[in-house]
């Protein structure tokens, strides 16, 4: 069952191989990239605080932090420094 605002397995596999952080990847590996986008989207959807996020997607500070990293970044997920 999907929950309000979170994508469908199929929306998922179409967008997992776009996102940085993989196994696949060199570097560090993300905990949970589905997670993560979830979380987004629910702010993002709901309209409400990053504060008010449940805690099923995990500390909203931690997504807060890797959201603006990424958006500084220009999406791609990499910090520019």
């Amino acid at each position: 069952m999907v929950r309000r605002y979170e994508l469908t397995t199929t929306q998922w596999q179409r967008i997992a191989p776009l996102l940085p952080g993989k196994a696949s990847d060199s570097g560090r590996t993300a905990p949970d990239n589905r997670l993560f986008v979830s979380g987004v989207l629910w702010v993002l959807r709901s309209g409400t605080h990053w504060h008010d996020l449940p805690t099923r997607y995990g500390k909203w500070k931690s997504l807060h932090k890797r959201f603006s990293r990424r958006a500084r970044a220009g999406g791609n997920g990499y910090s520019r420094r």
